[in-house]
């Protein structure tokens, strides 16, 4: 029987043991919050106004930019204002509403590594072939399976937890609606959610950076058989593979902390389901940016040009 006395209504929690040094963490996520916002604002600005890079690599790397640049808006705000202000209140379907987009724009993180992966993989393996397997209609039949797939199972996740009853605390040890946190203060049973919560990350992170994975091993094999100068190419691969396995290995540690008895600090638990939605937004745009010639040279005009500007008409 449905409870009536379900909460409605639930209080972050997050790094409560640090007391009065809790807003001392406003300055270190308020300066990660800038970076991400301007970093990935400029990366997608300089690929939008250079028509040279309107290729499919630099277009990825500017959903790339969307997603990092939109992820961090649903979250990070309201937990400055509580690290500042001490607001920790959040309606039910707020927390929904933002666990839903946090878990969605996470997941198509790891999905546009896995397009930037089989863009790699045509241009290096079949190059000959390369503008007509990256042609809109052809590559929508990797694109349209696997959006399906993170919409899909994200929405599942969080409808689950919606239909939760949540009789007892409503007090979540987290800074933003994480779905373990929010499914741990239910009442009842929560197999479904465990189960579904674990089936989600194996069918999307590590589905995916088994794929990402697999691609690169032919893509080494193919430069390293041909004889090709594949600096150029195993470099970016190289760049894919430690941005995803490090984002893969703080996932896997937040998610199963939640599930695997361990001896980790609740603020610790907290600071990794943190940055596996924060690390990638803040992060992903230094190393693209950096790391390619073509961007890293616009990159470099456009502030340029700015100061000059700056210089003329101060």
């Amino acid at each position: 029987m449905e409870n009536v006395s379900s909460h409605k209504y639930f209080i972050l929690d997050g790094f409560n043991k640090l007391g009065v040094l809790r807003p001392v963490l406003f300055i270190p996520f308020f300066i990660m919050f800038i970076v991400s916002l301007s970093a990935n604002s400029l990366l997608l600005y300089v690929i939008v106004s250079q028509r040279s890079l309107h290729s499919p690599m630099y277009i990825l790397i500017a959903g790339m930019a969307c997603v990092d640049l939109s992820l961090p808006v649903f979250f990070v705000p309201n937990m400055l204002l509580s690290f500042l202000f001490d607001w920790r209140g959040i309606s039910l379907s707020g927390c929904l509403v933002q666990m839903y987009f946090l878990h969605l724009f996470g997941a198509f993180q790891s999905t546009l590594l896995l397009w930037m992966a089989l863009d790699r993989y045509f241009a290096i393996c079949t190059p000959l072939y390369y503008q007509e397997s990256m042609a809109l209609p052809r590559f929508l039949k990797f694109v349209i399976p696997l959006m399906i797939r993170n919409v899909f199972l994200v929405s599942l996740v969080v409808g689950l937890a919606g239909s939760l009853s949540f009789c007892f605390r409503n007090v979540l040890d987290h800074c933003f609606c994480e779905h373990m946190a929010l499914v741990e203060l239910a009442c009842g049973s929560t197999a479904v959610n465990n189960l579904m919560g674990l089936i989600s990350v194996f069918l999307i992170p590590v589905v995916d950076f088994i794929i990402i994975t697999a691609s690169y091993i032919v893509i080494f094999s193919s430069v390293l058989s041909s004889g090709k100068s594949g600096v150029k190419a195993l470099h970016t691969c190289v760049t894919h593979i430690v941005v995803m396995t490090v984002s893969l290995i703080i996932i896997l540690t937040a998610f199963l902390s939640y599930r695997i008895r361990n001896g980790l600090p609740s603020a610790v638990r907290v600071f990794f389901s943190i940055m596996y939605l924060f690390f990638p937004s803040c992060f992903n745009p230094i190393i693209y940016g950096i790391r390619t010639a073509e961007i890293r040279q616009h990159i470099l005009k456009t502030l340029t040009c700015d100061y000059t500007l700056i210089k003329i008409y101060p």
